[in-house]
């Protein structure tokens, strides 16, 4: 058996899977999130561990032969997250969180020095983590002063795991310290942080050994003893082994708490301009392409906070069939955005509303604008050398099928629906899990799923789409002049 534990924004999820990759079982803990002022988004590291028990809990109560017979457990987790611990692996402050965006003056301190595009391949966003260990020196100095380990999300899970200050590339690479070429910390840019290499944890390979299981969890969870961790990988990377989305020229579509495009790359192609993400992944001498928008099912929540109703109930208003933009046009910045335009202070707008505009219009308005944000990170990933020719799409959001009409539309290609199954972050983290502890081909292992069905562009909307997606691009720059 086989475990994968996945650190996400609103909770924690184990899955446990057999040697033959069928899913057992699978239980969740919950996760809040802070946010103390506008822009910040923290977490209580000790709240991971808390939900991290419940969920382990959940399995043990449900299936306590299985959670016994494990032998290897897979860690994914959100990205870029600042964890600082001093001495004595205490928690310094809460961790900043990777939709956190009050570093955004920092960010572009580091982006204006060459060597960070250079080396790391990537945009200094202000979601990464160095920036926010310049905010912590230059706000908080006397929580800097003591920083000895700054480890991401689910490495300290790690830690709590198997005692060990260990990371792995694809998550590394999310932090603007890691030469994402050579896959290794770049001590200059450490230094133009204020940092040390000493100050990071050592790292392996997603698909590599990356601890052992403490043997009083072990015996608390009724395992057995020398339970291997593996590296594990960021949440994207992670997703990207469960769907077998690791050869060049695969990608997939991730409608999550953010949205995501992700294709596997055979090489390293940065493009730091275009507002890619050109990262590790979590296989060996292999990298990835990300074009990354801050809310896509957050967009659709916020509307349903506002209106009232479920955001089950707002798509199912909408029908099954795709409609043509109504001239309304939501901009879905509600916490900055990330590709194409890196701006922390963007925010969301409505444009073109009337007397008429009722609340299905709005709604919408709403999935048609996460949809042209993706289109722009296709847009982006053209620019850095990568065109797909379709997706498969995963995270809550792909449940509605008119939002995936709407997606498929915007980017002219198909999308593509897995067959049942749960190919999330927590099925990839369980796969790096069993490769650790088995050693096996991980290509082998990282096998897409059978697709139950694919969802074709509407090319009667072509038009339509295309010209509310030049609205749509033509508004940004007016809202960001107003802003300014």
């Amino acid at each position: 058996m086989y475990l994968g534990i996945d650190l996400g924004t609103s909770g924690v999820k184990a899955l446990l899977i057999d040697a033959g990759q069928r899913l057992i079982g699978s239980a969740l803990g919950a996760i809040d999130v802070s946010r103390p002022h506008p822009g910040w988004s923290e977490q209580d590291p000790a709240h991971w561990i808390r939900a991290t028990e419940e969920a382990i809990a959940g399995l043990k109560a449900a299936h306590p032969a299985e959670l016994a017979a494990v032998k290897g457990i897979g860690l994914s987790g959100h990205m870029h997250g600042a964890t600082l611990l001093d001495d004595q692996d205490k928690v310094l402050r809460p961790c900043i969180l990777w939709n956190d965006t009050r570093s955004f003056r920092q960010a572009a301190a580091l982006d204006a020095d060459p060597q960070f595009r250079a080396l790391t391949g990537n945009i200094v966003f202000p979601g990464f983590t160095a920036p926010k260990l310049v905010w912590v020196a230059e706000n908080e100095p006397e929580i800097f002063a003591k920083v000895r380990w700054v480890l991401l999300p689910k490495d300290y899970l790690r830690l709590w795991l198997t005692g060990e200050h260990i990371s792995e590339m694809s998550d590394s690479a999310g932090t603007s310290w890691l030469d994402t070429g050579k896959r290794a910390w770049s001590e200059s840019l450490l230094s133009a942080t204020g940092l040390k290499e000493r100050q990071m944890p050592s790292l392996v390979e997603g698909t590599e050994a990356g601890g052992q299981l403490r043997s009083d969890l072990a015996a608390s969870w009724g395992m057995g003893s020398g339970v291997v961790v593996a590296g594990g990988a960021g949440d994207n990377a992670a997703s990207a082994c469960g769907m077998g989305t690791v050869g060049e020229g695969n990608a997939f579509v991730s409608l999550g708490t953010s949205g995501v495009l992700f294709a596997a790359n055979s090489s390293y192609l940065p493009n730091p301009a275009s507002a890619v993400h050109a990262f590790c992944h979590a296989l060996p001498d292999t990298w990835h392409q990300m074009g990354v928008i801050l809310s896509a099912t957050d967009a659709l929540n916020w509307h349903s906070g506002v209106t009232g109703r479920s955001a089950g109930e707002l798509t199912g208003e909408l029908g099954e069939t795709l409609k043509a933009p109504s001239g309304v046009t939501f901009l879905p910045y509600l916490s900055g955005e990330r590709t194409p335009h890196n701006d922390a202070a963007i925010r969301g707008v409505f444009a073109g509303l009337g007397h008429e505009s009722s609340r299905v219009v709005l709604t919408q308005a709403v999935l048609e604008g996460v949809s042209f944000a993706l289109r722009d990170s296709l847009e982006a990933l053209k620019a850095a050398g990568t065109t797909l020719s379709r997706v498969t799409a995963i995270g809550g959001g792909s449940r509605s099928r008119y939002w995936l009409k709407s997606i498929a539309t915007a980017l002219g290609i198909p999308v593509e629906i897995p067959a049942d199954g749960d190919f999330g972050a927590a099925f990839g983290a369980a796969r790096l899990g069993l490769v650790a502890a088995t050693r096996a081909d991980p290509l082998s292992v990282f096998t897409a799923p059978a697709t139950a069905e694919t969802v074709q562009p509407d090319a009667a909307l072509k038009g339509a789409y295309e010209d509310a997606y030049q609205r749509y691009c033509r508004l940004y720059p007016a809202i960001r002049s107003a802003a300014v």
